[in-house]
């Protein structure tokens, strides 16, 4: 039996009458999406049509996930709610702070011994306010949720990024920080700006060499890193009822890699088999009986173009392999000779040095399953890997299964290393170097879903390009980036020239599921008795003191730094070896802004303070600021804060005394994120004002005591030299928003309604 199956046939006991009521009021067919936005209102029963990318709406998500680096402090925050239990299902996984390094076993038993402290305190935490937790080992979070809390019609929040994964199960799943999570989780709405609506209509069928992974990388060719900011991407078509739930997942995933509020698919076949396979029949024998109201109404899909704000059309038996990258997940290149060609022309490295098989977006047992066919084939063909190998299941589900299948043993016969369940190389947790900074300039393939520069091993020479399992697999045993299954030989041991066959596997496991423990656990009926302690002199923890209002007067702030080019939320605040510092405000805030480039000399971590004139480190520039009671504001580029999920990318800056961030434009959770905390989130009104910005310069806020929605703020930009200019800052901040602001944080606010 499914995880919460009464609050489920709850949402589905209320759809009927909420979508019925939703097109009468739209006056239209409606969509997938849609239709469970309109159907999780705050208030109910639709009374109104909303405009898309305008009106801010109030939603009732069913369920709350967070991860173990994030729900550090989306639980500490929660603490300060003044609630006694969690107002949804919600839980926390343990996935991000085990470093892969020596194997599963030893890594595992690692990250116990090293974040005990951590783990306890979320235990701790979840048990007393009726959370749901899954300890280390259990698995990735996403992976997770797949197989034991999505649902098809459903909305949920999750304070990690790629929350989105559900959307192969057919729900609206959104990444969101921390702030977000609280509000959820202490009974109270949650605002989100009505999405547009991108639709991909998926036509012809995938073959041979090419997965699901593929189309997501070609998607992000078309939209690139921010082309779905502030939208819904639904899949539909022929192609996408004939792929697998689990495939739908990876499309899915990785639509937070194009600045997606989240990607969708409408319930079909696949979904049901994948509820039946996770022995939540009861949830689909629910979704069955509503099932016309889980995905897009007939004409929708009929006629696209009059229902969304945007269509795209991939032809899946057109669509090849593909490899994104370096340093970015919207540079798509086809295998082979036109990898030979981008290579050669920017000095890429050809040789592979690893192949890493996992993450959120592809550690299903189909994904291992269609690698472990590409690896079978090398022990059979007499091939050894030329590229190290690695692998990460994606749950102990997963992993226990396949490993009950032969799957890793074929694995481990090409002496790849087995890694725990859990992100390890995907999130920067990776120990492939001793001294990362100095490190060679190399090529390395992963089915993950990130790879800017840093992002999997903390080498900024690493090149790393994104590709689906089974391609990964055909890559590390080639050992060259350029290598095309299709059309390649590879000679083997005994001097012969053989080929490749195409990867073949299970869309699900033929003798089914099994775990002997998946790793729950099912938090005390009362936890009132529960008692959470942070030692005072932790390293790791520590208890948040409420920020104070910046207030509506700003004069003679200072710029920190002008980021130059992509910033993204691992420039602003750095994962890897950081993840320990993740509950501990002061002591992570020591990596704010560390790999943003500074403008004025291109270098990072190297800015100028205009106390003393000298050039030093951002937070230690900073806290001297704080210190001298001066405030700052920070200056970006387009698409400021993409990637993760992280609110420590805003909390730090916030923490540290920075009062404005002002860009020519934020990744949508970035930008919520800041405006969560109390801080003034604003863009150029004309973009070519980013280059009137000076390292000396002071900024002075003509009439923010007149901070109103739809109005733009004045700057007065003073130079050094005396000179000024006067430039328009716009917003997007909402009356509620002002309030938060005005009370220093939502949280403050939360905090205030609830005393």
């Amino acid at each position: 039996m499914a995880f919460d199956i009464d609050m489920i046939k709850k949402v589905y006991a209320n759809v009927v009458e909420r979508v019925d009521k939703a097109r009468e009021i739209t006056g239209k067919p409606l969509t997938l999406a849609e239709k469970i936005l309109y159907s999780h209102l705050w208030d109910g029963t639709p009374t109104q049509a909303f405009t898309r990318g305008k009106d801010y709406v109030d939603f009732a998500p069913d369920r709350v996930a967070c991860q173990d680096a994030t729900a550090q402090m989306a639980l500490l925050q929660f603490m300060q709610a003044g609630k006694a239990k969690v107002a949804v299902p919600t839980t926390v996984h343990c996935d991000h702070l085990i470093q892969a390094k020596l194997g599963a076993s030893h890594d595992l038993q690692h990250a116990i011994n090293t974040s005990n402290e951590v783990f306890n305190f979320l235990e701790s935490v979840s048990n007393k306010y009726g959370i749901g937790f899954w300890k280390p080992g259990a698995g990735i979070i996403h992976q997770v949720v797949l197989e034991n809390y999505a649902f098809p019609g459903g909305m949920m929040i999750g304070t990690d990024s790629h929350t989105v994964n559900a959307g192969g199960l057919g729900m609206v799943a959104i990444g969101v920080g921390g702030a977000d999570a609280v509000d959820v989780m202490a009974g109270m709405a949650w605002e989100l700006k009505f999405p547009k609506l991108i639709g991909v209509r998926l036509t012809g069928k995938l073959s041979g060499w090419t997965a699901p992974k593929d189309v997501i990388l070609k998607v992000a060719e078309i939209l690139t890193v921010k082309g779905g900011t502030g939208a819904i991407v639904e899949y539909f078509g022929s192609g996408a009822t004939a792929m697998s739930c689990t495939g739908k997942g990876t499309i899915c995933n990785m639509g937070a890699e194009i600045g997606a509020t989240t990607s969708t698919f409408g319930y079909d076949d696949s979904m049901e088999r994948y509820l039946r396979a996770t022995e939540r029949a009861d949830v689909a024998d629910a979704a069955n009986e509503v099932k016309d109201y889980l995905t897009a109404d007939p004409e929708v899909y009929a006629n696209p173009e009059q229902y969304f704000d945007q269509v795209i059309d991939i032809n899946l038996s057109e669509l090849g392999p593909l490899l994104n990258g370096p340093f970015t997940p919207d540079l798509s290149t086809n295998v082979g000779g036109e990898m030979t060609e981008k290579a050669t022309a920017n000095d890429w490295p050809l040789e592979v040095e690893w192949g890493l098989i996992g993450s959120c977006t592809n550690s299903s047992y189909e994904d291992l399953s269609r690698a472990s066919s590409i690896a079978q084939q090398a022990l059979d063909k007499g091939l050894k890997t030329k590229a190290e190998f690695g692998i990460n299941p994606g749950s102990e589900q997963v992993r226990y299964t396949a490993e009950r299948d032969g799957i890793l043993e074929v694995f481990e016969k090409l002496d790849a290393k087995i890694f725990t369940n859990a992100c390890g190389p995907c999130i920067g947790q990776w120990a492939r170097y001793e001294d990362p900074k100095n490190a060679p300039k190399n090529s390395i393939v992963h089915s993950f879903n990130r790879n800017f520069a840093k992002r999997a091993d903390g080498n900024p020479n690493t090149h790393a390009f994104v590709a689906s399992p089974e391609l990964t697999a055909a890559i590390a045993i080639a050992g060259r980036l350029d290598f095309n299954p299709i059309t390649d030989s590879l000679v083997n041991e005994n001097g012969e020239e053989v080929m490749l066959d195409e990867p073949t596997g299970w869309e699900l496991p033929p003798k089914g599921f099994e775990v002997k423990d998946n790793g729950y656990l099912e938090p005390v009926a009362d936890g009132s008795g529960v008692e959470v302690v942070v030692d005072p002199n932790s390293e790791r923890l520590e208890l948040l003191t409420p920020f104070e209002p910046i207030g509506d007067e700003i004069k003679g702030a200072k710029l920190l730094i002008k980021a130059f080019g992509k910033c993204t939320t691992d420039h602003i605040s750095m994962a890897g070896p950081w993840l320990r510092y993740r509950g501990h405000l002061d002591n992570i805030s020591n990596n704010c802004l560390i790999g943003a480039v500074n403008a004025y000399n291109k270098q990072t971590n190297f800015v100028k303070s205009q106390l003393d004139g000298e050039y030093d480190a951002v937070p230690k520039t900073q806290r001297a600021y704080k210190a001298a009671g001066i405030p700052t504001i920070v200056v970006g580029d387009h698409n400021y804060g993409e990637g993760s999920s992280r609110e420590h990318a805003a909390m730090e800056p916030r923490h540290l005394g920075v009062v404005a961030v002002l860009v020519k434009s934020f990744a949508r959770i970035h930008e919520t994120n800041l405006k969560k905390q109390g801080m003034l989130g604003l863009t150029f009104a004309n973009e070519n004002d980013y280059d009137l910005i000076q390292e000396d310069d002071t900024f002075n806020f003509l009439d923010l005591n007149e901070f109103a929605p739809g109005k733009p703020l004045t700057i007065e930009v003073v130079h050094a030299d005396g000179s000024k200019d006067t430039i328009l800052a716009n917003h997007t901040y909402n009356d509620s928003q002002i309030e938060w602001y005005k009370a220093g944080s939502a949280l403050n606010l939360i905090k205030a309604q609830n005393a």
